[in-house]
């Protein structure tokens, strides 16, 4: 379908914008344990944005601290590229047996609300778990004394992290990173299309609808 090859498409582009790591390395002590675990740092910050934290005379706790910053690109990344996931699967015609069906994936959503309500009602509760995880049960990472490493939900029951040595871990961090740079880009251009008619002109290049 045109409007699959146009989301593929933008997805693609967007990994551009996605600067490059440079292989900066930083500590973070894990919960309880006391040992270091390795986390990305690409260096990419124009602005200065992980520093405001740093800023002399502003208000106590008026900026967030990078660990704050890290948790939540990682978090609206994976949302994003779950929502990319469900957008292709829309307009592909691709859906779960027995679960509602929508023309169109911007109106999937309130479809699905309004005809299964404990469905949607059930996603919600889980969102709210996992938002309140992110930010609380190892400390409050908005003033940078969490316990939690940014993005580590402690969900990794195959083991699979363990196989790995911290350099190839790195590069996994790096690239869920890239992943959900590209994939909140394009996200925000799928709803600009949708909103803002011609906003997005690859889209109109592409057919898209």
């Amino acid at each position: 379908m045109k409007s699959a090859s146009a989301i593929i498409a933008l997805a693609g582009s967007a990994a551009a914008f996605s600067p490059a790591p440079v292989g900066r390395v930083s500590t973070v002590q894990s919960a309880g344990q006391g040992e270091s675990v390795f986390t990305t740092d690409d260096g990419f910050d124009p602005m200065g944005l992980s520093k405001m934290h740093e800023i002399k005379g502003a208000f106590p706790n008026m900026f967030p601290h990078p660990q704050f910053l890290e948790e939540a690109e990682i978090k609206h990344g994976r949302m994003s590229m779950l929502a990319w996931t469900g957008v292709w699967a829309v307009e592909s015609g691709l859906h779960f047996p027995g679960a509602p069906v929508a023309d169109d994936w911007a109106t999937a959503l309130p479809v699905w609300a309004r005809e299964d309500p404990g469905g949607f009602g059930a996603i919600l509760a889980f969102i709210m778990i996992a938002e309140g995880e992110s930010v609380s049960w190892a400390g409050d990472n908005f003033r940078g004394v969490s316990k939690k490493v940014p993005g580590d939900l402690g969900f990794d029951w195959m083991g699979m992290t363990k196989k790995l040595d911290d350099k190839a871990i790195q590069r996994y961090k790096m690239v869920e990173k890239r992943n959900g740079r590209a994939a909140m880009i394009a996200m925000a251009s799928l709803f600009a299309m949708k909103s803002i008619p011609h906003s997005v002109p690859i889209m109109d290049l592409l057919g898209a609808n």
